[in-house]
């Protein structure tokens, strides 16, 4: 059976999408004036965290100068600023900040995944790109056999996880479960409850559309749900 660490490195390597191929490794080469002293990442970026996971985050895409530069999901943008501080207050991470891959985060009982694995322009990938990529998140959840709870971050990735479901005939109907913050959902029997939440960017988080308290609650709301 394939393992994580084979997964991630099949993950690397991707060159699927043309657009977000080009797209990924311009924006290493331009890199932002505050980078400029960094060695940009600029491939696609898997999933890391616990492996034994009970808990899994599912993103939108790496941002531009986030994890695109990084190689770490959530770190060094202002997603992660705001993700971090609640995985670390609910227990699920070894401190509130994520800057580099090498800063000695470490995930407990949590994994995090996005369903796009490189930046897009303007953060909107196509259709076609998130069918592309959903194998990955697929693979992902097979592998995954602790998870008991699936939280998903912005609309995006709450549909292209449904959209996994639906084809695996694990549900009937999509538009049977509405995308909204802090909702949870049965999808099915023996599936993970499903939590939608707001996604933490910048445009959510500068406006006050989701707070520091929304956000919590998700993840008190998702280890109520988790049993031994």
């Amino acid at each position: 059976m394939k393992t994580l660490p084979v997964l991630h490195q099949e993950i690397v390597q991707c060159c699927r999408c043309p657009r977000l191929v080009e797209y990924r490794s311009r924006i290493a080469g331009i890199k932002r004036r505050a980078f400029r002293d960094w060695e940009y990442w600029g491939r696609p970026v898997p999933g890391f965290g616990d492996s034994h996971a009970r808990l899994l985050l599912i993103g939108l895409a790496p941002g531009a100068h986030g994890a695109n530069r990084t190689g770490r999901m959530f770190t060094g943008d202002s997603s992660g600023d705001f993700l971090y501080p609640s995985l670390f207050a609910a227990g699920f991470a070894s401190q509130p900040t994520s800057r580099s891959r090498d800063d000695g985060l470490t995930l407990q009982d949590a994994y995090i995944s996005a369903a796009v694995r490189c930046a897009p322009p303007d953060n909107k990938p196509t259709p076609q790109e998130i069918r592309n990529c959903r194998p990955y998140l697929e693979e992902e959840l097979e592998l995954l056999s602790r998870v008991q709870v699936v939280i998903a971050l912005g609309r995006l990735a709450f549909d292209a996880y449904l959209a996994i479901l639906h084809g695996q005939a694990k549900i009937n109907r999509r538009s049977d479960f509405t995308f909204a913050h802090n909702r949870a959902y049965r999808t099915a029997p023996g599936q993970p409850l499903l939590i939608s939440s707001y996604h933490p960017s910048q445009q959510n988080t500068s406006t006050g559309k989701l707070t520091q308290a929304m956000f919590r609650a998700v993840f008190e709301r998702a280890k109520r749900h988790l049993t031994p």
